[in-house]
């Protein structure tokens, strides 16, 4: 049996034992790692943790950590307040805020996973505020981050065109990012139907703690009474019979006082300035985002060393192993050649049509583990020889490589998913691991298909 297939068939048995066994999948994926590396390959262990994410990592720690202080000082209460005001208190608006913000940043260059780091964590402290389901959230951003990824001037984009550029391939920039950013809408308004968007339709917050409703989705300003909960919010408060609206008192957060809402403590000045400091850095200086983000969680705690109770254990360590030993196999997988191995098999069948959407398929599955910038400069390079040949269009083989290797990141084991499963509010964070599993990977099934059918299929370029 070869290397690269044996490498397939050991991922697919770590998979079926955490799933049927209560045994941690990133430990699971570390030690088969360490016995194909070092009993199947003959590699030292030096070079089996060359391949462990430290960038990853210090992310995942880092931004953690950071909003850790960021919520335990109320900041993050702060900034949501301020927010829902910008848009007249409708909660339904806010998941689509946080996508065209976080779109806005890709889109000026900011790296898809910086701008997430920067945003999720936020977004988190409006999902828990207004009962929003955090995945719906994260999703939002999510996706967010991918329409505005292939922008002229983002890093996606660059190194699509770039390598496109390369090849002497026929290439059109802007239609590569309205067809990303138009895709990436539409899983949005997909997103904000399946994940309890519809039930947020018709809610505002007032600014004083109480969610006002239109009485007709709740049966009635006739029908609300005093100690009537209601079923869409999971909190319940009195109610009070209006002509036009039925009050609920929301459910009690962190900081939900005067104080904690509204009033800018030291500690709380100290986090924004820290916040700012680290979009700053990263999105114009290209600083690192996990280290930057622990220098400004340091400096927080040395300041205001009240604010630093309990932040370190709320950072998401079974969810910084967990990603963290997937993507170590992975870096395996690549050292092996299986990735190559695959795409070579694939773009050498002869069927250009077949050839284009398994190779979609491999880049959507590949990235849905790996850096989706890596995947899009090793691809697009193995669709060059049938691309050249004119059978398939390139412009529209390129746009659904791009699409299906990026829409992925929503995996909780790429590096946006991780972050918005480790900024989750703990006793959901395992459901919305889950849910990001099943999304993610129906992704990988789902999008080569439908970028193959509205971009290859036509002939697009």
């Amino acid at each position: 049996m070869s290397h690269e297939l044996l490498s397939i068939l050991v991922l697919a048995v770590v998979f079926l034992i955490a799933t049927f066994l209560p045994v941690h999948m990133g430990a699971l994926a570390l030690v088969a790692t360490y016995l194909v590396g070092t009993q199947v390959l003959g590699e030292d262990v030096d070079t089996i943790l060359g391949g462990f994410p430290a960038d990853l990592f210090m992310i995942l720690v880092g931004v953690t950590y950071l909003f850790a202080l960021a919520t335990d000082n109320g900041t993050v209460d702060w900034l949501v307040a301020r927010a829902v005001k910008s848009v007249g208190g409708r909660i339904a608006l806010i998941p689509w805020v946080m996508f065209f913000v976080t779109a806005a940043l890709t889109a000026v260059g900011a790296v898809v996973p910086a701008a997430v780091a920067i945003i999720a964590p936020i977004a988190m402290g409006f999902a828990k505020r207004y009962d929003i389901r955090p995945v719906l959230m994260g999703l939002m951003v999510i996706n967010g981050a991918s329409a505005g990824g292939f922008s002229p001037l983002s890093i996606f984009g660059g190194i699509v065109n770039g390598v496109v550029g390369r090849e002497n391939l026929p290439s059109n920039p802007a239609l590569l990012f309205a067809s990303s950013a138009a895709f990436n809408i539409v899983l949005g308004v997909i997103v904000f139907v399946l994940f309890g968007g519809r039930q947020l339709l018709g809610k505002v917050d007032r600014g004083d703690g109480i969610i006002a409703r239109r009485a007709d989705e709740n049966g009635g300003a006739g029908g609300a009474g005093v100690g009537r909960s209601e079923p869409h919010d999971g909190v319940s408060g009195p109610h009070t019979s209006r002509a036009s609206t039925t009050a609920v008192q929301t459910t009690p957060v962190a900081g939900d006082t005067d104080a904690g809402t509204e009033v800018l403590t030291r500690a709380r000045v100290l986090t924004l300035v820290g916040i700012a400091a680290l979009a700053i850095a990263v999105l114009f200086f290209n600083q690192d985002v996990g280290f930057t983000s622990l220098l400004v969680a340091v400096a927080i705690s040395l300041f205001s060393p009240g604010s630093n109770k309990g932040a370190i254990s709320k950072i998401a360590w079974p969810t910084v192993l967990l990603i963290c030993g997937i993507v170590t196999y992975v870096a395996l997988l690549e050292r092996i050649g299986t990735i190559d191995w695959l795409g070579n098999g694939v773009a050498g069948l002869g069927a250009p049509l077949l050839s284009a959407i398994l190779i979609c398929f491999i880049g959507a599955l590949v990235s849905a583990f790996a850096s989706t910038t890596g995947i899009l400069g090793a691809l697009i390079p193995l669709a060059v020889p049938f691309l050249l040949a004119g059978e398939v269009g390139a412009v529209g083989m390129i746009i659904a490589l791009s699409i299906s290797a990026s829409v992925v990141d929503s995996s909780p084991f790429s590096t946006s998913g991780a972050l918005v499963v480790a900024n989750s509010p703990e006793p959901q964070r395992d459901k919305v691991f889950r849910q990001l599993i099943i999304w993610g990977f129906s992704m990988v099934v789902l999008a080569p298909i439908a970028t193959w059918a509205i971009f290859v299929l036509p002939g697009w370029g």
